[in-house]
């Protein structure tokens, strides 16, 4: 049997909508190019939206400035951003996105209370609601999430906390049941 050539792959880019995230190994190696896509997209008529635009080092900061200069223009170096609806974060590590993902079930499971949570809907009606409107908020994006033993006793409790709205389960009845 004949050996496969090893194939590796090299992103330098990756394009959504009108959103671009450039990657590079080096912060100088960075720069020009961004000021290339800076002036191929002027070529075309787009322009860089400088405000918008930012930079993340992956892993150590320690060295990093907290802004760089591209074609006159300075650009913040930023330890965590949103795109494409996912948090990124330069530690790599999966604890901030799922923190903001708690925050964001929290406040949806807060805002049906009133309408859906304590109406007369039956039981259920209600957790069908929550395993298709609730679930997938926290959900998105978890199929990248290097999650850790601390990140699982932060879901676990917050399944338990979204649950007891549709059941109409007061907190403290909660408490005793998970005692028994």
């Amino acid at each position: 049997m004949l050996a496969q050539p090893r194939m590796e792959f090299h992103f330098s880019d990756l394009d959504f909508a009108d959103d671009v995230a450039l990657l590079a190994e080096l912060l100088k190696l960075l720069v020009p190019v961004v000021e290339t896509m800076a002036t191929e997209a002027a070529s075309l008529g787009l322009e860089v939206n400088w405000q918008k635009t930012k930079v993340q080092a992956v892993g150590s900061r320690e060295d990093e400035p907290s802004t760089i200069t591209v074609q006159g223009q300075e650009v913040t170096v930023v330890e965590e951003f949103v795109y494409v609806g996912s948090l990124i974060h330069s530690t790599t590590q999966s604890s901030p996105y799922i923190s903001r993902r708690n925050a964001i079930i929290h406040a949806a499971i807060q805002n049906l209370h009133s309408q859906i949570w304590k109406s007369q809907i039956s039981i259920s009606t209600k957790l069908k609601l929550y395993n298709t409107c609730i679930i997938p908020i926290f959900l998105y994006g978890s199929k990248c999430w290097a999650v850790i033993k601390r990140d699982v006793h932060k879901t676990d409790p917050l399944d338990q906390w979204c649950l007891h709205k549709p059941m109409g389960i007061k907190w403290c009845n909660l408490c005793r049941m998970m005692m028994m």
